[in-house]
């Protein structure tokens, strides 16, 4: 019945703009003036101006208040933090296996790291062993001429001063990796995608520094009968039936053979403590069958409350004459997901790994980086709230990373998370955007941050950027 429910409200959203409405998306590449390249997207705000500025095409480009960008330095693709809690995101350059400080955002400079053997398609921070600064989990991909694995990587950060590898494995062949306190106990989990049809991993921390991979006991493997595993390129971590808990999607690159399609990806619905937080696998819901299938990202581009997903694709036009482009599914709940790429604006999209979601002008919607393009959103704003959380530099890492924040209104939950990495190697903007649907009037906000602790906020106003510190 739920599932029935929400049809009509999809199919005139869809209608409205069919009738002549301005779609939500227009590309600002040129206007902004950024040179935007097709690589990994990173959206942090390295000079704590307010404005989250971006990262990609080899460099790292400021945000001018909104209304342009200009280039601040030369730069890999990389996932943001502050290693060092010194108030200045920093930057690991996966791209690159390199370290870089923010010196007071107007340069970096390289940071002695341990040195790696691997090829990296994506890393991801969170603090592993509770010690209030951010720690790495690298990434270690394949080099296929040669039939070599290589190895992923879990370096703890030493009090800011250096980094120490403290596990390595080459069994998998990993790309995209993104973590999660899916259990909320305050300690994050890092779902680690693997290709060559290898089961998917999903680490569970147990508060130390040390992981288990807990991804068959709770059926996160993300694949299908007949198969060990999938062609998995990327996941992204997101509450998307709004019940409080974080769920997965599992981005699948699914191959056809003589077993028919390999798998394909899927959503995967975390069952929260009443079920030991195993995965319900509600297969596709409504993402349709595309071969090369890539990075996906998560993020509510329409302020309805519900996370959607744009989901790219790098074929193009595969060998046999079928298209394969970026598409952007619209949440409509209960597990429900409809294409509207072309509505939107977002068609036709060149192929690409790059997918995030950053308010990059501060009016309240979510714009998008993928293709080599900045999409502005500029459909209405409707009700909203971005939060952005500061940990204190001692039990809690400066950028927040791994907390939870739930933003309550009379009748429903919105959950999102401080993540610093999703998809294959992509970025989010650590400022959280929360759509609000019809709901006037302010909110509450519970805030679960990385140890455990639970910090409430009652009678917050919308429409507006709150700031949320940490209180010990």
């Amino acid at each position: 019945m739920k599932r029935l429910a929400v049809l009509p409200a999809v199919c005139c959203w869809i209608a409205c703009l069919s009738a002549g409405a301005a779609p939500a998306f227009r590309d600002r590449t040129a206007e902004l003036g950024i040179g935007l390249g097709n690589d990994a997207a990173c959206c942090v705000d390295v000079d704590n101006d307010g404005w989250t500025d971006l990262i990609s095409g080899g460099a790292v480009w400021r945000n001018k208040a909104g209304k342009g960008f200009e280039k601040l330095a030369d730069m890999g693709a990389c996932v943001a933090a502050d290693f060092d809690n010194d108030g200045w995101t920093d930057l690991f350059c996966w791209s690159g296996l390199k370290l870089y400080r923010n010196e007071a955002g107007k340069a970096f400079r390289e940071v002695a790291m341990p040195p790696m053997a691997t090829n990296c398609r994506g890393a991801c921070w969170g603090d592993w062993n509770n010690d209030g600064f951010v720690d790495l989990y690298v990434g270690g991909f394949e080099d296929w001429d040669r039939q070599v694995t290589y190895p992923r990587y879990v370096i703890v950060n030493n009090g800011g001063k250096s980094f120490t590898i403290t596990w390595s494995d080459a069994t998998y062949r990993t790309r995209g990796v993104t973590a999660c306190d899916f259990m909320r106990t305050g300690t994050p989990a890092v779902y680690a995608s693997n290709y060559r049809l290898q089961p998917n991993c999903l680490m569970v921390g147990d508060g130390f520094g040390s992981f288990t991979n807990r991804a068959a006991g709770l059926n996160a493997l993300a694949t299908s009968e007949g198969f060990d595993g999938g062609h998995s390129i990327g996941a992204a971590w997101g509450d998307f039936d709004n019940d409080g808990w974080m769920d997965l999607f599992a981005g699948n690159f699914a191959h056809r053979d003589s077993r028919g399609d390999q798998p394909k990806s899927r959503f995967l619905r975390n069952t929260g403590p009443a079920a030991g937080f195993r995965f319900d696998d509600k297969g596709t819901c409504g993402v349709f069958y595309q071969e090369s299938y890539a990075s996906p990202a998560a993020g509510d581009f329409d302020n309805d409350g519900r996370l959607d997903l744009i989901f790219t694709a790098v074929y193009g036009v595969a060998s046999f004459g079928v298209p394969n482009y970026p598409v952007l599914y619209r949440n409509g709940g209960a597990f429900a997901f409809t294409d509207v790429t072309t509505a939107a604006g977002v068609a036709q999209l060149p192929p690409t790994y790059q997918a995030a979601w950053a308010d990059f002008d501060q009016d309240g919607k979510l714009d998008l980086v993928c293709g080599g393009k900045l999409f502005g959103n500029q459909a209405a704003a409707g009700s909203w709230l971005r939060v952005r959380l500061e940990g204190d530099g001692n039990r809690v890492n400066r950028s927040a990373i791994g907390a939870q924040v739930r933003v309550r209104t009379k009748d429903r939950v919105f959950t999102r998370q401080v993540e610093a990495g999703t998809g294959e190697g992509n970025q989010n903007d650590l400022t959280l955007h929360f759509g609000l649907g019809d709901h006037v009037g302010p909110v509450s906000l519970e805030v679960l941050w990385p140890g455990g602790k639970v910090q409430t906020v009652r009678r917050a106003a919308t429409g507006r950027t709150l700031v949320v510190r940490f209180r010990g």
